[in-house]
């Protein structure tokens, strides 16, 4: 039954992945019509006659999304039954379900009811939560913590504070990443990383696509160092366990190569490719984090376990 859970588990992750990544392609080329409004069949059809690029894209992820419901559902039971006595699996395996599920019925409200910019914004964080969810099973089925010896780790009440605000405050981020697509406002500027090469202040000038998109840069920018600082701090106090110290490696690399591949998406004229990694890098970055909260958890039971 493990071997089972082993491999449901990992099919979950890659296909969360697929998930995202296809949600990011679906806003990134404008597809998310190209079914019409119509939800789940496709212009009405099940198998419709005036086949578009818009509309490949847009059915191939309601496709991947339907049948990774199906996984992570599965996923979700098995790891209830088998390992449900592992503190956290039972939380994960509700949260894994639940956000995938609402993503889903985010993303058929916007094709029949046509939601607003600022409400569809939501649907890529949404998706990312479930993923980090299932990220986390994953690691705790195969036993990370066990062979790392993370299981013993103990964090200091303060850094567990400030690992839970950067990663609420990551989510932020992705919030207003996803607003500049959905505003259509990625290309607005014409500099990086001020939104004018002439008047990089001249803030007076700025249209309302301008302000998300420097909204979403300065929100980054301070993520940025914000991750840099906490490496920094981290590798200071726990630098002796392994998983801290080359999660936390991990996860500034993973931060340094967002801000790059942000850079990069002006630079090349929103390549596709290009912002397909800047949302995939991120959700690395937000799985990592999501890892961390786990185990300041746990350290916090321990905590409160050794005051009673």
């Amino acid at each position: 039954m493990i071997r089972t859970l082993k491999l449901l588990s990992v099919v979950a992750s890659l296909g969360m992945v697929f998930v995202l990544i296809g949600g990011a392609l679906v806003t990134k080329t404008g597809s998310g019509l190209g079914c019409g409004e119509s939800w789940p069949l496709c212009e009405g059809q099940l198998f419709p006659g005036n086949v578009t690029p818009e509309l490949v894209i847009e059915l191939s992820h309601r496709l991947v999304s339907g049948i990774m419901g199906f996984v992570v559902l599965a996923l979700s039971i098995l790891s209830w039954i088998v390992i449900g006595h592992i503190r956290e699996v039972k939380f994960l395996a509700f949260m894994s379900s639940f956000f995938l599920i609402l993503q889903a019925l985010i993303g058929a409200a916007a094709v029949v009811w046509n939601q607003s910019d600022f409400i569809m914004a939501t649907h890529f964080g949404i998706s990312l939560i479930s993923f980090a969810a299932v990220f986390l099973l994953m690691l705790l089925i195969f036993e990370i913590d066990t062979k790392f010896d993370a299981e013993s780790l103990v964090i200091e009440k303060r850094h567990r504070k400030e690992i839970y605000a950067l990663t609420i405050y990551t989510l932020i981020v992705v919030y207003t990443g996803a607003l500049v697509r959905h505003v259509e406002a990625s290309m607005v500027c014409g500099g990086w990383p001020f939104c004018s090469n002439n008047s990089p202040l001249a803030l007076t000038d700025y249209s309302f696509g301008q302000w998300i998109q420097m909204g979403h840069r300065l929100a980054a920018g301070i993520l940025f160092i914000w991750t840099v600082m906490m490496t920094i701090k981290m590798i200071k106090y726990y630098g002796k366990n392994r998983v801290m110290n080359w999660g936390w490696i991990a996860t500034v690399s993973l931060i340094t190569l967002q801000v790059f591949f942000g850079a990069m998406i002006i630079f090349t004229m929103l390549n596709l490719w290009i912002a397909l990694m800047h949302a995939f890098i991120i959700s690395c970055y937000f799985a990592m984090l999501c890892y961390f909260v786990l185990l300041s958890s746990r350290s916090a039971k321990y905590e409160k376990n050794a005051q009673d």
